[in-house]
Order: structure tokens, then C-alpha cells, then sequence
């Protein structure tokens, strides 16, 4: 709508000095002023003025106590606009208040910004995930034909003994079909079910941002953080079909094997299950890092030269000084049950066996910074030049480098190294492939076990790369992909093995989330650098 004080057929002017285009109005006196005559008309000291932005005018409503009043304040208690007598009257006098124009302006804002986030990223979602619906139907369809039609091949291979063993495992396919429906259905309902609500929040928000009414601005609540993460969302293992060549003697066990259906949801508020106190609470010797020695003890290492390892009563189990004496950069357990860590300060990689600490490679130009455990033995090593302009991941057989990562195929660097700001550390994944927390690049990187990028995780589409500063990260046992945000958030973000945003982990307690580890339950812990906590987290059902 066009605004009447810059419409072609009549501008406003002054009411003062005939200035077109005044940006002030009196709310009190309802005449227009420019910025030279509004000194003059202040200078008025007969009766109350009340000078408000012009495109503000008509916000401030008159008191219904004091007429000859307009309200200029919002009582924060009372939820009603108040006058400067209802402002130091004993009904308001112990209230908190707050400047209507600025509130109203705020909310505005705020309102713009929802309106943006709700059309732009979050409706879309919903429907895209409406619409995917039908194909995950067929999809079960299909799958499921393909398992029947081998239990038939299957079947006919074995006659007629083995026809009541067939039909078994048929029904177990249409029980776990049953099972993956209902889930897809319970997905749909709360999908259909939550697109009119959004709806009608953005037709309210157009509707409240036409309006001028202050009250009703005013208890303006935003729901935005609310909708963002998609609900009931699962993730379904498939069941596979195994036959086995026909041996009559055993013939149920060589039909071969129906995997379960096993479908799997994330939290919509992960629980924090323990809470343990490390000796990591000053602010020379922070908690850098957590790995797993087994679902009930905990190595740790900070900024002081001890390694820890805890159990998950908080006892202290352990205690191990670094070999050089300097604090290690982090942590790993190896398959056997070893403790490897890095030592930057004198660029070696360390193997802590019983009470014994064997240097396992020592770097020349180089800096280690993270490391893991890689499922076939293996270590894999992140680290960055002396000068700080290169960074590599580095795979090692005992202290035989077997491979370097650091380019892509256009010759350019996978990892950002420009600067000392370097916060590093990386995890296999399920599927060989190798994922980087690369702070300084506000990146998650993932490339193939062959080196090749898989692609670059930055956040979700709804936030910006700016407020995105990866530090830790663990894979579970789905090939999800989980990262800390040393953002302001506290948050953690879950992604799948693609890079595709599942959701968040926030709102729970956690507080400058860093090293992270799961265990073989898939049970997620997550070091906090300034408690010195590590809290143990449930974000499955």
C-alpha cells in the first residue's frame, strides 16, 4: 500500500512550514513536523508533545484513565499500554516497562523475519516432505516385491517341504511392511497436521503486520525455532532377502536369512542421561576431547599434560602423564584398546599401553591436531603445516604413511589452513568415509576412503555460513554424521552419510559443546570446554 505522505496527488507537508515530506508527527497535538520546526513546536511548554518517526504515527494509544494522556509505555506485567501518570502511579510503579515504539519496532522485525523463515525455507519443507510421502509408499511397494519374488525363486528351488517355511517369512515382509507404514503414516498425520498450523501463523503474521494495534503487536510470540526441524522423522534400516544354496539336509537354514525391519527416530529433545565432573574447570586447562574406551569408561585430555579416564560415575579411574610433558591435542582408542594421542608441541603421535607410552611417528613440519581409530586398525591424523598454510589428512599403518589426503580434483585444498585459529579434528565413518570438522572453514568435509570429496556440510539452508564453527564430530552406527557448534547456540548437528540436515541437538543443558564420541549403543558424549563436563546423551528412541 502507498504510503499517503509520498503519493504524487497529495504530499504532505509541515504543518508548520508547508515542508514537504515531514518525518516527524506529534502524536499528542496530530500535526506534522520537519526536523527545523520541531524545536519550535517543543518549545510549546502550555501543553504535553509526544514526537514519534512518522511512519510511527497513530501507534501510541490515548489512556483510558488520563484523556488528556497518550500512552507511551508498554506495562510488561499488566500487558497494557500506560501514560507517564500510570507510569509512576502504585498500580505501575514496581512494574517493568518498556518504550512502545521501540517494542513495537522490534516486533516488527521479528515478525518480518518469521514471515521470511516460514515462507522461504520452512513451509517449503514441510511440503517437499508432503509430497515425498506417496513415493516412500511406493518405494515400500516395490522393495517388498522384490523380497517376495526372491523367497519365490527361493521356494520353488526347495518344493513343496519347504512351502510353510515361505509363507512364514511372507508374513514376517507384511508384518514389517505394516510397521514401516505406520511409521510413513505417523510421519504424514503429524506432517498434515502441522502444514495448516503454519499456514494460518503466516496468514496471522500478514495480518499482524498490517495492523497497528499495539496490544496486539505486543503479545506477539514467535513459534519460527518451533517448526524448523521436520517432526516424526525416522530412519528406516531395510530388510534384505539372503538365499542360500540348497542343502536338504538343513533346509531352514539354508532358505537363508530375512533381516528385521528396524526403524529408528530421533529425539525431538535428546535426554542427557549422566553428568560427569572432570578435573578440567580452570581457565588454563580446558576439556578438549572425549573417546570411548568401552560403554562405561571415558578417556579425556585437556589443556594439562594428564590423560583421564573416568567411568560414568564421575570416579577417576586413571591418571597418565604425556611423555614430553606438554598437553595432548586429542584423543582416540584404538580397536585393541589402546590409547593413541597427539602432542603438538613436539609433533609426534603417541601409543599409551598399559603404563608404557611408545612414540609412534614423529613428525618434521608438521603439527597433529586431531586423530581416529580407523576400523581397520589404522590411524588417521589431521594436521597443518609449520607455517600454517597447508593441512592434510595423513593414514598410517603402525608408522607407515599409506595415504595423504589434501586435494581435490581441481588441485585445490580440501582444508582451509589460513591461520593459527585452527580447531581440527575428523572420524570415519560407517560407509570408509572420512569426515573433517574444519572450524576454520566453518565446514564439515567429507571425501570418499579414496580421498575423493563427497561433499561440504556448511549448516542447514537456514542459518548462515557465518554462525557455523564445526569442532567435534563422531559417526554413529547409522552413518550419521554429528558435529559440535561453538556457535552461541550450544547446539550439535546431526547430518546423514549425504550431508543432508536431520536435525539439531539443543535446548538440553549442553553449554560450549567440543569433543564428542558414541558408544557401541549409540549413546552420544559430548566434552564441554567451559564446565568441564562430559554429559552423556540419548537422541534415539
Amino acid at each position: 500500500m502507498e504510503d499517503p505522505m509520498y503519493s504524487l496527488q497529495d504530499v504532505i507537508r509541515c504543518d508548520l512550514c508547508e515542508t514537504p515530506v515531514p518525518p516527524k508527527h506529534c502524536d499528542i497535538c496530530h500535526i506534522h513536523l520537519c526536523e527545523a520546526c520541531e524545536e519550535k513546536h517543543l518549545s510549546d511548554e502550555s501543553k504535553e508533545h509526544y514526537i514519534v518517526p512518522f511512519k510511527l504515527r497513530g501507534i501510541t494509544p490515548k489512556c483510558t484513565k488520563h484523556s488528556t494522556e497518550v500512552c507511551t509505555q508498554l506495562c510488561i506485567a499488566c500487558k497494557i499500554p500506560v501514560c507517564p501518570l500510570c507510569v509512576v502511579s502504585s498500580e505501575h510503579e514496581q512494574h517493568i516497562k518498556t518504550d512502545i515504539l521501540t517494542l513495537f519496532e522490534t516486533k516488527r522485525k521479528l515478525m518480518h523475519k518469521d514471515l521470511q523463515n516460514l515462507e522461504k525455507y520452512i513451509y517449503p519443507k514441510y511440503q517437499e516432505a508432503a509430497t515425498n510421502i506417496p513415493v516412500q509408499r511406493a518405494d515400500v511397494n516395490k522393495r517388498s516385491q522384490k523380497l517376495t519374488t526372491a523367497l519365490d525363486k527361493q521356494g520353488e528351488a526347495l518344493h513343496t517341504e519347504i512351502d510353510t517355511i515361505i509363507q512364514g517369512m511372507k508374513s514376517e515382509i507384511d508384518d514389517m511392511d505394516a510397521q514401516h507404514k505406520a511409521a510413513i503414516d505417523q510421519q504424514e498425520v503429524a506432517i498434515n497436521h502441522t502444514i495448516p498450523e503454519i499456514t494460518q501463523i503466516i496468514l496471522d503474521l500478514k495480518r499482524l503486520l498490517d495492523t497497528s494495534d499495539v496490544c496486539l503487536v505486543s503479545e506477539y510470540t514467535s513459534r519460527t525455532e518451533e517448526f524448523r526441524s521436520l517432526p516424526a522423522q525416522f530412519q528406516v534400516t531395510l530388510p534384505t532377502f539372503t538365499p542360500q544354496e540348497i542343502n536338504r539336509e538343513q533346509i531352514h537354514q539354508q532358505i537363508g536369512s530375512l533381516s528385521k525391519l528396524a526403524i529408528t527416530f530421533l529425539l525431538d529433545e535428546p535426554r542427557i542421561l549422566t553428568d560427569i565432573q572432570t578435573k578440567y574447570t580452570e581457565w588454563s586447562c580446558r576439556l578438549r576431547s572425549v573417546s570411548c574406551l568401552s560403554d562405561s569408561e571415558l578417556w579425556t585430555c585437556g589443556d594439562d599434560n594428564i590423560l583421564r579416564l573416568y567411568n560414568l560415575q564421575g570416579e577417576l579411574l586413571r591418571s597418565i602423564q604425556t611423555k614430553s610433558g606438554q598437553g595432548p591435542r586429542d584423543i582416540a582408542v584404538t580397536r585393541s584398546g589402546d590409547l593413541v594421542y597427539t602432542d603438538l608441541r613436539d609433533r609426534s603421535i603417541n601409543l599409551v599401553s598399559g603404563t608404557q607410552i611408545q612414540t609412534l611417528i614423529r613428525l618434521g613440519g608438521w603439527r597433529p591436531y586431531g586423530l581416529c581409530s580407523m576400523s581397520s586398525g589404522d590411524l588417521l591424523v589431521i594436521m597443518t603445516s609449520d607455517d600454517y598454510k597447508q593441512t592434510k589428512v595423513v593414514r598410517y599403518s603402525g608408522s607407515t604413511e599409506k595415504q595423504s589426503i589434501q586435494w581435490d580434483d581441481q588441485g585445490k585444498p580440501l582444508y582451509k589452513s589460513d591461520g593459527f585459529y585452527i580447531y581440527k579434528y575428523l572420524s570415519e565413518n560407517r560407509n570408509s568415509d572420512i569426515c573433517v570438522a574444519d572450524c576454520y572453514a566453518r565446514a564439515v568435509v567429507v571425501v570418499s576412503a579414496a580421498g575423493k570429496l563427497r561433499f561440504r556440510y556448511t549448516g542447514p539452508p537456514s542459518i548462515p555460513r557465518e554462525s557455523f564453527y564445526p569442532r567435534g564430530i563422531t559417526t554413529d552406527s547409522r552413518g550419521n554424521i554429528l558435529s559440535s557448534d561453538a556457535d552461541k547456540f550450544h547446539r550439535i548437528h546431526i547430518i546423514d552419510k549425504d550431508g543432508h540436515f536431520l536435525r539439531y541437538i539443543l535446548n538440553c543443558g549442553l553449554q560450549s559443546t567440543c569433543g564428542l564420541c558414541v558408544d557401541s549403543r549409540d549413546y552420544l558424549f559430548v566434552a564441554e570446554w567451559d564446565t568441564g563436563k562430559v554429559k552423556k546423551l540419548q537422541y534415539y528412541k
